[in-house]
């Protein structure tokens, strides 16, 4: 059964992905931007996307839900890359850590409007709390499972919070380093957050 028109060898459903790709990468732009956007514009986002307005429709109803959508592919791509990070380290608790801490460093670095859309943006706009609060959650389970799986501890509502205070407290080491308040290199960055991980990791591993 035919899944979609062919033009130049390439399925409609292709090529819709593509215009949305573009879309969240031009909202990406616009949002994670040095001076930030808050009044994001459909005709703003699709002259930088180099798309007519129509293209815009056919993937979001509206400027809310590309910022949302936006929000969601830099939730994504920082936990699967970090899930995978740690995958490939060596099981030692320091190793893992780092190759955490790394590849978060690594992302935001790289791509500074990763970091702005993940930590400031997400916090000034007000449609976006539901998922900030949702994507807090998520990364803190992940922070858990970890815990859970290689320390061999109990899930416990301590554990849970010691999670939360560990997501909370890089998010916000992170934001300092990526606005410039804290003057470190990455690397210097990379080593005080691995220490500081690895010291409530110890703590929580004692009692």
């Amino acid at each position: 059964m035919a899944t979609g028109r062919i033009y130049g060898g390439r399925a409609g459903e292709e090529r819709l992905a593509d215009r949305r790709a573009k879309l969240i990468d031009a909202g990406l732009d616009l949002l994670g931007a040095a001076d930030g956007d808050a009044t994001l514009s459909v005709r703003g986002v699709c002259k930088l996307a180099g798309l007519a307005s129509r293209y815009f429709y056919e993937s979001f109803a509206d400027r809310d839900e590309l910022t949302g959508a936006v929000y969601d592919y830099v939730v994504q791509r920082i936990a699967e890359s970090t899930l995978a990070a740690i995958a490939a380290a060596p099981r030692e608790d320091r190793a893992l850590v780092r190759a955490c801490v790394e590849n978060i460093v690594h992302e935001i670095g790289e791509d500074p409007r990763l970091g702005r859309m993940l930590f400031s943006v997400s916090q000034a706009n007000p449609q976006l709390a539901k998922r900030r609060l949702d994507s807090t959650r998520m990364f803190a389970g992940l922070v858990m499972l970890q815990a859970e799986d290689f320390y061999e501890v109990e899930p416990s509502p301590r554990l849970d919070l010691a999670a939360h205070y560990v997501v909370g407290g890089l998010a916000q080491a992170l934001t300092a380093w990526l606005d410039e308040t804290v003057p470190l290199s990455r690397d210097d960055v990379i080593e005080e957050c691995t220490e500081l991980l690895l010291a409530m990791a110890s703590h929580l591993n004692r009692s």
